[in-house]
């Protein structure tokens, strides 16, 4: 790995991962029932929901545009994997202090595992979830918004990532760090509009809401696909690459002084 270029070295390691995670996609498959399960509950749900508001729409959103903003958002929460978990064993290990000695860096190392293992995770879950969606409640009307998808997609999940890596870094320091994984999820799940569209909730928390990058990961790209302008769209993408580049540089900032005061507990 020595040999190649810096680009070329995470290339590399990104096909690696993705060879190893095409090599259980049985299991993902076997995983992704529960989607399913979820899309499905959630149906029943939004149908009493509408049939007791007893309208067409509700803050903009039909029955149809609903459940696939649901499979959207469903599938890419279900494909990221846990960043606290593997970083919090490689230190309570000791593997952390040979990953940190490699010729790549750290955080791109991981962020290339991430994605690679992202990628096929959400190819698989969004094929199940537009299966049933279509089932369901029938094709979403095309739009510039699906074009747009694959791009806030990958936005949304490297805000993902960069989020994910300030709550797992602090494991230089806490070692136990899934309860605040725990609560990071919990936030996503509620104002960065996993649950519902972040125009459902009551004014205050949506201004709460467009004020944290969480709205980015989630609810921009769902947002996008069930029939966002492009105007909006353009403004969405500006966001969320902004959110990129501040949280990006508190990683880079809490990695330097992590690493500067890691205790290795093995290895």
């Amino acid at each position: 790995m020595i040999s190649l270029s810096k680009p070329a070295k995470y290339v590399f390691i990104g096909k690696i991962t993705l060879r190893s995670q095409l090599a259980y996609v049985v299991d993902f498959l076997i995983r992704s029932v529960f989607l399913l399960l979820i899309l499905y509950i959630f149906m029943q749900l939004w149908q009493t929901t509408f049939a007791g508001e007893g309208t067409a729409t509700i803050n903009g959103y039909t029955f149809k545009q609903m459940m696939w903003y649901l499979v959207f958002t469903e599938s890419m929460v279900l494909a990221t994997p846990s960043l606290s978990t593997r970083i919090e064993e490689e230190v309570k290990s000791g593997d952390v202090a040979f990953k940190l000695i490699r010729p790549v860096s750290f955080i791109a190392f991981h962020y290339a595992e991430y994605m690679s293992e992202v990628a096929i995770r959400y190819v698989i879950n969004l094929i199940l979830g537009s299966a049933i969606g279509l089932l369901l409640v029938g094709p979403l009307p095309v739009g510039i918004g699906l074009a747009w998808l694959p791009v806030m997609a990958l936005g949304g999940f490297t805000v993902n990532f960069m989020l994910g890596m300030l709550v797992a870094l602090s494991a230089f320091w806490v070692e136990e760090t899934r309860g605040l994984e725990f609560v990071y999820n919990k936030i996503l799940f509620t104002i960065g509009g996993m649950l519902m569209p972040l125009e459902l909730f009551p004014e205050s928390l949506q201004r709460i809401g467009h004020w944290l990058p969480f709205q980015t990961v989630v609810y921009f790209p769902a947002r996008t696909a069930v029939g966002m302008h492009l105007g909006d769209i353009s403004r969405a993408l500006a966001i969320q690459w902004l959110w990129v580049i501040l949280i990006g540089a508190m990683v880079w900032l809490l990695y330097r002084k992590g690493v500067r005061k890691l205790n290795v507990n093995g290895g």
